[in-house]
């Protein structure tokens, strides 16, 4: 948060100075409630603002930051950030700690210390924010707040009982049990870090969650670090640039201006800025294009330069690849040095244009979608953690923000790829238009399941396993020729010990530990009879499809092979 309030170095201008400490006035704290996934975090925000928001959460867990501004009855204000804890949003939770003076960490007292408790410690503790430990679900028989303390404890964060500085607040969100000693300590750690800001000048601020929508167009949720944000500001975030047209709090009532850790939905950008992005006033719309133009022609220079060490890179390992290869070959004469190149490469270029496109690796091309920046971050945080490259590739070929599109539907068909989307629809008419086109449309309002969808898909691309299943076994007590034509054959004198023998599956013949022969049998006698099957006990003759050289003792294996379905290796982590 802005505790020295900063600016950007490039082209807007040099750093503002800090302002005068005359100047400055008392801001609300912007607190994040973070923890596990359903420790009762939402719930929590909920009960403090009286308002239904886990009823909307798809599946009863947050998938977005919000920011809402609650008023206590003491008439203390706080602007909270409800983020999400499941194991996939790692990267949302880290804006939220970045943005905040204040993280207040909700622990289940009936679950103790999990994961996302830990990962949010870490996130605090870089963005080096203060702690409030709120232990919730204390209403509950099996609750034991004594015990989420001491595991604390192994992470370093020493409760005011143990010694230590941290506040820890037994509550229980439900039922609305302690939630204002909750808040008093919130406030009176805001008074003990003497958090102000200057209400005059450009703004400064944060960009907390990007999305377009449908009424309103281009829409962010940003955090005013600095200054007063109102209608006709030109802000400029990251390459994207607006001029205000509405500002929005978080009930969607129009507010004419937004000072100070106040948390608003912004209207008027011309592009979506990515959540996360540092949102600076400028003077002019003339101003505001040529800080976006001169920010792309940075990335850019970036980009090509990156790409230019890539190229280097890459021709100096084929260069020494090729002195390697010449390396042993300087003693022979060109013929015979162009001779040993030519078998060298001959399995390299003997393949038929179409027999290559046919070897080519598995793949699976993807186009993203979700309804706001910071989901589409999400799936493609997620997106890149996949390690079973070697099963399947995966490709992400476009990623976007909004609904479906035809223009979705029509590059899917033409990589022959699978659309995925998050908290979005597809209208009708896209719909037939995927259907006709043979486009798989997989849209999901919770994140585990659509990961689930994605494995399943990645799963049904990948080759069967072939599984031999032993259906019989028999012992060889005699081997005899007998005549097939004009030529003798070898035949095994066969008890059968376990299961049955079917003259319709293949065979294996052992010898000691070693496998002699496999392969299928033509003849399988029970006395002078052909018979396709004989069972355990039974005494036949089996002739093999081909020379096999049978002894007394060998050991005959009856299998059948099963096809079964593969399952991709890559493990997402929840």
């Amino acid at each position: 948060m802005s505790r020295g309030g900063t600016s950007r170095t490039d082209c807007i201008g040099p750093i503002r100075p800090p302002a005068d400490p005359s100047l400055l006035v008392s801001r609300p704290p912007v607190v994040t409630i973070m923890g596990h996934v359903d420790h009762g975090k939402t719930t929590l925000l909920d009960s403090l603002r009286k308002s239904q928001i886990v009823s909307t959460e798809a599946g009863g867990i947050t998938q977005h930051i919000g920011a809402f501004l609650v008023q206590l009855p003491t008439g203390e204000r706080i602007t909270f950030l409800d983020t999400p804890g499941h194991a996939a949003f790692s990267s949302m939770r880290a804006r939220g700690a970045h943005a905040t003076d204040i993280v207040i960490l909700v622990v289940a007292a009936d679950d103790g210390v999990m994961n996302q408790t830990v990962e949010s410690i870490q996130h605090a503790r870089n963005a080096k924010v203060p702690i409030i430990v709120a232990v919730n679900k204390c209403d509950k028989p099996q609750a034991d707040p004594q015990r989420v303390k001491q595991e604390l404890l192994a992470h370093d964060v020493v409760c005011e009982e143990f010694g230590g500085d941290v506040q820890a607040i037994h509550v229980s969100a439900l039922k609305d049990d302690n939630l204002l000693a909750l808040a008093e300590a919130t406030v009176v750690l805001a008074e003990v870090l003497e958090l102000k800001a200057d209400p005059n000048g450009p703004v400064e601020g944060l960009v907390i969650e990007s999305r377009t929508d449908k009424g309103k167009g281009l829409v962010t949720t940003a955090i005013v670090q600095r200054g007063t944000l109102k209608r006709g500001c030109v802000l400029v975030a990251g390459r994207c640039w607006a001029k205000v047209r509405f500002l929005f709090d978080e009930h969607g009532r129009a507010v004419l201006e937004a000072g100070p850790s106040a948390a608003v939905q912004v209207v008027g950008w011309k592009e979506l800025p990515s959540a996360g992005e540092t949102v600076l006033e400028v003077e002019s719309e003339q101003r505001a294009r040529e800080v976006v133009e001169w920010r792309s022609h940075q990335e850019e220079q970036q980009k090509l330069l990156e790409e230019q060490s890539a190229i280097e890179l890459k021709q100096q390992l084929h260069l020494e690849e090729y002195r390697r290869e010449r390396e042993g070959l300087s003693h022979l004469s060109w013929r015979q040095r162009k001779a040993a190149l030519y078998r060298a490469n001959k399995t390299r270029f003997s393949m038929r244009p179409s027999e290559r496109t046919e070897s080519q690796e598995l793949s699976l091309p993807l186009i993203i979608k979700g309804d706001v920046d910071g989901s589409v971050e999400t799936l493609l945080n997620i997106l890149d953690g996949y390690d079973a490259q070697d099963q399947c590739q995966l490709d992400v070929v476009h990623f976007g923000i909004g609904d479906v599109s035809e223009n979705d539907v029509n590059m899917a068909a033409m990589f022959g790829g699978s659309i995925y989307g998050f908290n979005v629809a597809a209208s009708r008419s896209i719909q037939q238009l995927a259907a006709k086109k043979g486009v798989a449309l997989r849209l999901h309002s919770v994140i585990y399941k659509l990961v689930d969808q994605l494995k399943e898909e990645l799963s049904s691309k990948l080759p069967p396993r072939v599984s031999q299943n032993t259906v019989g076994e028999a012992t060889v007590l005699a081997t005899f020729d007998v005549s097939v034509g004009k030529k003798k054959v070898p035949v095994a004198g066969c008890r059968v010990q376990k299961g049955h023998l079917d003259r319709r599956l293949k065979f294996r013949l052992i010898r000691g530990r070693d496998t002699v022969w496999e392969g299928s049998v033509s003849t399988l006698k029970h006395h002078k009879d052909d018979v396709a099957t004989a069972k355990a006990g039974m005494e036949c003759g089996l002739l093999a499809d081909g020379q096999v050289d049978f002894s007394a003792g060998d050991l005959i294996v009856c299998f059948e092979e099963l096809e079964v379905p593969q399952v991709t290796s890559w493990d997402p982590g929840f």
